[in-house]
């Protein structure tokens, strides 16, 4: 009411939020599981390999759909968009509005609850190191920036990246329903790429550009300064900035790879429809019949007579 704007530091009682706020998800899990996805498996009859993967997909279509609305609140109204300087300058960005906490919060309880969801949802084996794998990446990058004083930036990069996330799921959803719809797919291809390039322009113009020219250049951990110092030597700048590039570049390599072996899958099963159809189609070539006609069975031959030559009978 006074006009005062209130903002929030991370400490250890995030811990005690976090661990709240995964009991939420645990909840908010099951509940979609039930009410939707569960109601929609009754109806397609999947197998148990395609049951796992549509209950996967759905739930994160659930959850990148919500998270890049919020996220897309989030950045818009604090101008982060509308001011791409505001993602360097005044660094460290230690005090944060309520929603960019609450947000980073939830997303890393989210993240967290997935963990014990892998048993609860009694995934297979083989897609467990999978699963590992990504919530682990995810939690890394969140922590990472939450804790260094990167939200900003943070923020942006997880728009983006839920933006690419959304469509591959909801692409895969509509290939459980109709496997001759691929479209889907063919969006989600164009997302990636455009994702991943702003992506690697972001990290350039932060790392490359804005971090080196921080007025704060001193390394002070008190005030949350972890970074600045270090962006300030070119070595250490340009060794980042490779190891982001050859990042990626090996998730680009991996996606061409996958668009070509699904390019040969595709191609491959159209030709294999082709010479099914030619094969049907001389199969069903009529016959050719002898010159007459039929009579209850029997050939006639045009002047009515049969056209079998009659046995003389021996006198």
């Amino acid at each position: 009411a006074d006009g005062e704007l209130v903002q929030y530091h991370y400490g250890l009682k995030d811990l005690v939020t976090i661990l709240f706020y995964i009991f939420i998800a645990i909840i908010l899990h099951a509940v979609v599981q039930e009410y939707a996805l569960d109601k929609i498996n009754r109806r397609l009859h999947l197998s148990k390999v395609k049951h796992s993967k549509f209950n996967e997909s759905g739930q994160l279509v659930a959850f990148h759909l919500t998270s890049m609305v919020w996220c897309l609140y989030v950045v818009v109204t604090e101008g982060y968009i509308s001011n791409p300087r505001s993602l360097w300058e005044n660094y460290p960005h230690v005090y944060l509005p309520f929603q960019v906490k609450f947000f980073y919060l939830c997303q890393l309880a989210y993240w967290l609850h997935a963990l014990p969801e892998l048993y609860f949802q009694k995934v297979r084996k083989e897609e467990i190191p999978r699963q590992l794998r990504c919530i682990a990446l995810y939690l890394v990058h969140i922590a990472g920036a939450y804790l260094l004083n990167l939200t900003r930036l943070g923020l942006i990069l997880l728009l983006l990246q839920y933006l690419a996330e959304f469509f591959f799921h909801m692409a895969r959803l509509v290939y459980f329903t109709d496997e001759n719809n691929e479209k889907l797919f063919n969006v989600w291809a164009v997302v990636f790429v455009v994702t991943r390039l702003f992506t690697l322009t972001l990290y350039i113009l932060v790392i490359g550009f804005g971090l080196p020219r921080v007025e704060n250049q001193a390394l002070d951990p008190e005030r949350g300064n972890f970074l600045s110092f270090l962006f300030n030597n070119i070595l250490f700048r340009m060794s980042v900035l490779l190891l982001v590039c050859l990042f990626q570049a090996s998730v680009m390599w991996r996606f061409i790879h996958f668009q070509l072996r699904r390019w040969r899958e595709y191609w491959n099963e159209q030709s294999s429809r082709k010479r099914a159809a030619i094969g049907a189609k001389q199969q069903a070539k009529p016959l050719k019949r002898d010159s007459g006609y039929h009579e209850n069975g029997v050939v006639k031959a045009e002047n009515g007579t049969s056209p079998r030559t009659k046995k003389l009978k021996s006198p």
